[in-house]
């Protein structure tokens, strides 16, 4: 067979647009048949019941008020610790050297004795508050089983607080928040599922600073600094000082939604083990402490002018002096860029497969799994990648890995052959990023350490406010970062730029766990108040801000920021080095879509101002959402009916202002396409649409400053129907010598 291969590139420049995620398999180990998924008739209430070596667990869930909760219809998963694991808890209680009462001395957090009778006491005040906290932490909604958590998972407890699972425990057994093992597992009931766990699921109620502390052993000199330069007291927040209230917080059909009433905060911290820090120190020729991580961001970041644009657009000189404090300071730059905004376990940092979300998962075709997000050092960003895993790599994690042209190909993803027998003409498939050596890797990155990796340093360490997650080699905001690392199609999903989704554990909340939280039953959907985001400005009281949770959409990353009512709405884009973009949004015609007109302001918050209507400027015309594909005002067709794959009208369609959707992600993973479920989608990816159809619309170039702040507005322009809906589900902004690249096309991902 002679294979052939269209010759089309020369009409390829203007058209094509995706960015990737990747097909992940996990490995898992082989489970223990002894005692798994053992059906008992009971509900969880009678199993924990009836076992006397989880009678203290019983009792605790009786004083919370929570077994009746588990007597009742419903799906749970109950993680019970034993009596022995218990007692051990409650001596630990007894002897907490930092529970005092008003008067300073000790008051062993309340309990009369210790004992459970101790704990249970009626004459204990605390005893309430403590038993139905530490019942509720240890249990969930939904069912989970010890295969789905071997591979990784992180889920909602009841409390409110989020768990994360592993196989790293004795034997290959389930362990949860690296310090409690499941002995006993998968014990099915009528309304959920029961696991007897050797300890008590550990939980910091500690700030990151003090839980960090615990760790000097691997982190001595990342402390020190971050505690020299202040930084560490920007980690101590838990929560917005307010509670919010929501007058209207139905659904279109009247349903009533969950909507959270308080507003958590968190951070990332990712951090050199001492060992990392020292041969990187000891290369230079620096003293391998403290003072030799000084000397070094001094001369790291003391022409950071020269790439760090905000610097230059603020007429900012870099401090390499003892002002540590000073964020524009060497060494508080140097920390700062390691801190992000949000608080994420390892395997949230992108949107990654894993046995939680295999109905939800919608990468398609070979993309591979990223994100941006803002970093503390002001208006800089940094990427997170998850490449192509192989059997050997497994899920692992980069930091600002580069590889020239990124999103650029000379290929397509489709190709023909011809049997020279028959003269047949066969369609095939192939990965479409480009050809061999397009795309050599500039810099690796710096590696996440993984727990499932089994590194020697502290890992995926959780704090009341956050995570601490170890790295492999120092991280930097060197020149690569603005001019390579994310010069290239940059596409945000809006819940990655808005913190408060990821800090709320809304971000990967499933429908499961939202419907549980409904008061009325409905799991599509959170509502937010309309001060609930600081990135959010509403200009009217008309706005209805929701939230598709995690589902089978046709979106990225498989849910979706949206509204309705007489909405006029801005969100703060994140922050870009500076450059000339085309701005695109991302898009599904429905019939119930609104009309809006979309606004752009630039705001210099470094000298106060803010983002008042006076600033907006119009972008393009009003976007009708109700206007379907096929409409001649569009003009999108099937690119698989076409010989050149679409090429042609991709190249006519960017001409009126539109794109196809993402070749990376596909309607309903439910779905089977090609015979093979979620690895290769050629009817149901958003680029075809065979059912739904996604679009990008493009709503002109701009320059963009590092040094401003960027809101972007939607404003109705319809008055008769309060229901017609606007999204936001991703943005890209995109180079303007990327898109119009002579040599290469941006590629379908």
């Amino acid at each position: 067979m002679k294979t052939t291969t269209r010759k089309i590139f020369g009409v390829l420049a203007m058209g094509m647009a995706f960015a990737g995620m990747t097909m992940l398999s996990s490995c898992n180990p082989e489970p223990d048949e002894s005692d798994m998924f053992t059906a008992t008739g009971e509900t969880a209430a009678d199993y924990i019941q009836r076992k006397p070596n989880l009678s203290s667990f019983s009792a605790i869930l009786t004083r919370a008020g929570l077994i009746r909760t588990l007597s009742a219809y419903g799906e749970f998963t109950c993680f019970v610790p034993t009596n022995e694991a218990i007692a051990l808890y409650i001596d630990s209680l007894w002897r907490d050297t930092v529970a005092v009462d008003a008067k300073g001395e000790r008051d062993h957090n309340g309990l009369t004795a210790n004992s459970l009778e101790g704990l249970l006491d009626t004459n204990n005040p605390k005893s309430d508050s403590i038993c139905k906290d530490f019942a509720r932490f240890h249990l969930t909604d939904g069912v989970h089983n010890t295969i789905e958590m071997a591979q990784n998972a992180t889920f909602r407890t009841m409390q409110g607080r989020s768990v994360s699972t592993d196989n790293k425990g004795k034997n290959g057994r389930v362990r949860i928040e690296a310090g409690s093992e499941i002995i006993e597992g998968d014990s099915i009931v009528t309304n959920g599922i029961v696991h007897v766990l050797d300890r008590i699921i550990p939980r910091s109620s500690r700030a990151l600073k003090d839980e960090f502390d615990r760790y000097r052993t691997d982190y001595s000199i990342f402390i020190d600094a971050l505690k020299l330069t202040g930084l560490a007291d920007s980690l101590r927040a838990t929560r917005k000082d307010k509670t919010y209230e929501l007058a209207d917080y139905s659904d279109t059909n009247g349903t009533l939604l969950y909507y959270p009433t308080e507003c958590l905060l968190g951070f990332t911290i990712f951090a050199e083990p001492d060992e990392i820090l020292k041969q990187e120190l000891a290369k230079g020729g620096y003293s391998q402490d403290l003072e030799g991580l000084k000397a070094y961001a001094n001369d790291l970041y003391k022409n950071a002018r020269d790439w760090y644009d905000y610097l230059e657009e603020h007429d900012i000189t870099v401090s390499t002096g003892t002002d540590y404090t000073n964020r524009f300071n060497a060494l508080n730059m140097f920390v700062a860029y390691h801190i992000l905004k949000a608080g994420m376990p390892e395997n949230q940092l992108v949107y990654e497969k894993n046995a939680s979300n295999t109905t939800t998962w919608n990468y398609v075709n070979g993309g591979e799994p990223y994100d941006y997000y803002e970093t503390m050092l002001p208006h800089t960003l940094m990427k997170i990648w998850q490449p192509t895993q192989t059997a050997n790599t497994g899920n692992r994690l980069f930091i600002n890995r580069y590889r020239a042209y990124n999103t650029l190909t000379d290929i397509l993803p489709h190709y023909t052959t011809v049997d020279e027998t028959t003269g047949d003409v066969k369609i095939e498939n192939r990965l479409g990023y480009g050809s061999d050596g397009m795309h050599p890797v500039k810099n690796e990155g710096v590696e996440v350490l993984r727990t499932s990796r089994g590194r020697p340093y502290a890992t995926n360490l959780h704090a009341l406010n956050g995570y601490i997650h170890a790295i492999d080699k120092v991280l930097v905001y060197d020149r690569d970062v603005p001019t390579g690392v994310l010069h290239e199609r940059m596409r945000f999903d809006a819940t990655t730029f808005l913190p408060e989704f990821i800090n709320n554990n809304i971000r990967m909340m499933t429908m499961s766990e939202c419907n549980k939280l409904s008061p009325g039953g409905n799991g599509a959907r959170v509502a937010f108040p309309l001060d609930y985001f600081d990135n959010v400005i509403s200009y009217t009281d008309g706005n209805k801000i929701r939230y598709n949770v995690k589902g089978a959409y046709n979106a990225w990353q498989a849910d979706a920021f949206q509204g309705w009512g007489k909405y006029d709405l801005a969100m703060r884009m994140p922050p870009l080095p500076t450059g000339t973009y085309e701005f695109r949004l991302y898009y599904a015609p429905m019939d119930h879509g609104g009309m809006m007109q979309f606004y752009m302001a630039e705001v210099d918050k470094y000298n106060g101002e803010k983002p008042t209507l006076s600033k907006m400027m119009a972008l393009d015309i009003p976007l009708d959402v109700r206007i379907l594909k096929d409409d001649p005002r569009i003009g999108w067709t099937d690119y698989m009916e076409e010989e050149d794959f679409g090429v042609g009208t991709d190249v006519a369609l960017h001409n009126r202002g539109y794109m196809r959707g993402p070749f990376a992600f596909k309607d309903h993973p439910e779905y089977t396409t090609d015979g093979v479920t979620g690895i290769w989608s050629t009817n149901f990816n958003m680029r075809r649409g065979t059912r739904n159809t996604g679009l990008r619309r493009v709503l002109g170039r701009m320059t963009i400053k590092q040094g401003m702040e960027y809101w972007f507005r939607y404003k109705s322009v319809l008055n008769d129907d309060a229901d017609l809906k606007w999204q936001l589900d991703f943005v890209e902004f995109v180079p303007t010598d990327v898109v119009d690249n002579d040599q290469y096309s941006e590629d379908w991902y």
